[in-house]
């Protein structure tokens, strides 16, 4: 089989589907899976968001986030089937992208994906 990003055409339209022995390790491994897929196309960053008060305080405070994106529906559903097996809660955000939000999540999952290198 040749390596699909060597041939023509587009890259994200084969259908990427695990062999049963990589299916076993993905599933014994979910974090790992992560780890990989979060280093290659993924991005932890922090948001800084800002509540104005009644009285004109306004209050800001950070937060750290994960984000993933690829075009192929098969990574991204790697990348949820992942998340799921570990419980860590998710969200779509815009068409190729999963967001990781939540505080117990983002602890969680960066318990699997470490500091991006």
């Amino acid at each position: 089989m040749p390596v699909p990003q060597h041939g023509p055409g587009k890259k994200h339209d084969p259908p990427i589907v695990l062999a049963p022995w990589q299916q076993e390790v993905v599933d014994e491994h979910p974090g790992l899976l992560l780890r990989g897929l979060f280093n290659s196309d993924g991005w932890r960053g922090h948001n800084v968001a800002v509540k104005r008060h009644p009285d004109g305080f306004v209050t800001r405070y950070r937060y750290s986030r994960y984000k993933f994106t690829n075009k192929s529906d098969d990574i991204r559903a790697l990348c949820t089937d992942g998340l799921d097996r570990l419980g860590i809660a998710w969200r779509p955000n815009g068409a190729l992208r999963v967001s990781v939000n939540r505080r117990a999540a983002v602890a969680a999952l960066a318990e699997h994906v470490g500091p991006k290198s």
